[in-house]
């Protein structure tokens, strides 16, 4: 709980995408950015300090001795979770860690117990189930407006690794010993979603595929093709080295099709197809969509800002979870228990492929 008068303080750990998101989305949902935490002191100095943030830590743990420290969110390199986390976990404090949760099935099993014995409130940072359009088909699935799902596809190709301008990823992301690869990066937010809508998977086989032209590092591309408990079956497939942009999101059912297409990703619509005809499904609960940026926008500008958008929903979820607060029926928390289901699935998506795409359980 937090005292009266007090905003809850937050240390940020990573000086990437934890001050292009976290900072910002902290802040708006009511939290004080006490400290931000880098291996390079001098370079974390300066981005503290361009972001007005009062303190700068070569570690978490000289984070940690600050005073007022209640939550901890860590974008830090996958390979880097578990230490941080069971550090911010044995002092007590509210913890969010990024996506891949961890760099295999058990060490993720192993922060979940950590997690649950501290009985501090710990959150994957899967924030695009905060999605409008996303919130719109689960919502559509709990009072099921298409019958029993039978058939789901996700289509995400993106442009991020052949973009000289937004293409420069982290060095972590080009080592698969470190967490890297687009399985864990991106395909980690569609086995998310599908498992919040649908449940746990059943069995899964896959391809880990290098699309770009080099002919080193994990893999830019997947396919993987899915089985759930509930009877659902589908197929997941992403790419972060197209030269195009791309998606496309369908569920159907015994009685009708969700789908998000194309430009309504940016703008949070979902579609409900059926035998009543067309139309887009209004966001439950009045959750507003994106604002409008300016035509002339660049990519990079709208991928901050959709970052920023998600992330703020993510961290008002969280505090209000810290407070005591009953969490938003609209939208599963994303707890670290999310993020053991995810792992078993990456576990089992790797596996299938170094073996050549052979069916697996997912356990």
């Amino acid at each position: 709980m937090s005292l009266p008068g007090r905003k809850l303080g937050a240390v940020v750990v990573g000086r990437r995408f934890g001050t292009r998101a976290h900072v910002p989305a902290l802040r708006a949902a009511g939290f004080e950015v006490l400290a931000l935490v880098g291996r390079d002191l001098d370079r974390t100095r300066y981005r503290a300090g361009q972001l007005g943030i009062a303190h700068a830590c070569a570690s978490l743990e000289e984070a940690l001795r600050l005073p007022a420290v209640d939550a901890v969110t860590i974008a830090a390199p996958p390979v880097a979770h578990a230490e941080l986390v069971e550090q911010a976990l044995a002092a007590g404090r509210h913890v969010i860690c990024e996506k891949p949760f961890a760099t295999s099935l058990n060490e993720a099993e192993r922060l979940h117990e950590l997690a649950d014995r501290a009985g501090v409130v710990h959150l994957v940072g899967h924030e695009f189930r905060w999605n409008p359009a996303r919130v719109a088909i689960g919502a559509a699935l709990r009072a099921g407006q298409i019958g029993a799902p039978r058939l789901v596809s996700v289509i995400n190709y993106e442009a991020l690794l052949t973009d000289p301008i937004i293409g420069r990823m982290p060095a972590w992301f080009h080592a698969e010993d470190l967490g890297g690869g687009w399985i864990g990066a991106a395909g980690s937010h569609a086995f998310d979603q599908i498992y919040a809508w649908l449940g746990p998977y059943e069995s899964l086989s896959a391809s880990a595929i290098v699309a770009g032209n080099r002919t080193q590092g994990p893999e830019d591309s997947f396919i993987v093709r899915f089985r759930m408990r509930c009877g659902a079956e589908g197929v997941v497939q992403g790419s972060g080295a197209a030269w195009a942009e791309l998606a496309f999101t369908a569920v159907s059912g015994t009685r009708g099709t969700l789908t998000i297409e194309g430009a309504d990703h940016w703008t949070g619509h979902a579609w409900l197809h059926g035998a009543e005809g067309h139309h887009v499904l209004a966001p439950p609960g009045g959750e507003p969509g994106f604002s409008r940026l300016p035509a002339d926008t660049a990519p990079w500008q709208q991928l901050g800002h959709l970052e920023v958008w998600h992330y703020t929903r993510l961290c008002h979820a969280f505090r209000r979870a810290i407070e005591g607060h009953a969490a938003d029926p609209l939208v599963p928390m994303p707890t670290f228990a999310a993020g053991v289901a995810s792992m078993r699935v990456i576990d089992a998506v790797r596996r299938s492929a170094a073996t050549g795409g052979s069916r697996i359980s997912v356990e």
